[in-house]
């Protein structure tokens, strides 16, 4: 059996659960609403303040499905109640960012500065001028915009210059040497 699809997903008091005859799970909480379509075989089980997820067999795709399952919907409940961020850093002289309205501006040693809107439920902070905090209630789409903004840039193993994310280690390399 499934170690993540077997264990319930604890239902906060401010948190409402629907699931339809389509397998569409739809979450509401305090910071919104997210929506996710699960495969037809799964079955999602709202009961007693839990959710529980159950597969109809142990054939390899369904043992599958049934961990990632439980996964999206214990994401969508986190979601709606504490949201998800990434923290980006940002190293070498002269990168910084700073928000201008909706918009985030790096300039990270392009000739140009590069700009990049906010999404619908996506927000940037810029609490120094080298760091970025991408926050959201869908941690799929956080995980996808901060991609974006650390691909403008990715660090590079040398000096170390680039954007990053906080926890990342970059595995750094000696230069070349003479004989």
């Amino acid at each position: 059996m499934s170690r993540i699809g077997k264990m319930p997903i604890e239902l906060p008091d401010k948190v409402t659960i629907t699931v339809d005859d389509d397998n569409l799970v739809t979450v509401k909480g305090p910071k919104g609403e997210l929506s996710q379509q699960i495969h037809k075989d799964i079955k999602v089980v709202v009961e007693d303040g839990q959710i529980k997820i159950e597969r109809p067999s142990n054939s390899k795709p369904h043992r599958s499905l049934h961990g990632l399952s439980r996964s999206l919907i214990n994401n969508m409940v986190e979601g709606v109640v504490n949201g998800f961020k990434k923290k980006l850093e940002i190293n070498g002289v002269g990168y910084r960012a700073q928000k201008q309205g909706k918009t985030l501006v790096l300039n990270v040693g392009y000739s140009h500065p590069v700009e990049i809107e906010e999404e619908d439920g996506i927000e940037f902070e810029v609490p120094a001028a080298n760091q970025v905090i991408v926050s959201g209630i869908d941690k799929q789409r956080v995980g996808a915009v901060a991609a974006v903004i650390r691909g403008t840039r990715p660090p590079e193993p040398y000096k170390g210059k680039g954007i990053k994310y906080e926890d990342e280690r970059i595995i750094r390399k000696e230069g070349k040497t003479a004989n």
